[in-house]
């Protein structure tokens, strides 16, 4: 459980974005990219709006809100990571689709510092979903 909510939060810090910065561009990507790369933004977007409802309900595989114990317990535990989050920028860098398996490399400044992290996603009932983060 530690484990799964550490991961909630990297990729809640990995991709958060104030409000006056800049949003993740999708137009470089083309069919399922384009797909994977929008949920990384609308990721981004709920995070940025402190919607922990719509990232347990809709960012989320129903995998991971389940190791969290729910949709509920998933919102309570990221109710208060999100509210700590730094503003950050992120960048899609690269989207490489497999079937219903997907990974996005994400270029994120977090804590003044440039970092690439791979978001592993899975395509659940036709939408692409965040699985793990690597």
């Amino acid at each position: 459980m530690r484990r799964l909510l550490a991961l909630i939060c990297l990729v809640s810090c990995a991709l958060a974005v104030s409000a006056c910065a800049t949003t993740t561009s999708t137009s470089k990507f083309k069919g399922a990219e384009h797909e994977v790369a929008q949920t990384v933004a609308n990721l981004q977007s709920d995070v940025t709006a402190g919607d922990q409802k719509k990232i347990c309900a809709n960012d989320l595989t129903s995998a991971v809100v389940g190791r969290l114990g729910g949709r509920k317990k998933c919102e309570a535990a990221l109710k208060t990571q999100v509210a700590q989050i730094d503003s950050t920028e992120a960048v899609v860098e690269s989207v490489q689709v497999s079937g219903t398996t997907a990974t996005a490399k994400v270029k994120a400044t977090y804590s003044g510092k440039k970092k690439l992290g791979t978001l592993s996603l899975e395509k659940e009932s036709s939408k692409w979903k965040i699985s793990t983060l690597q």
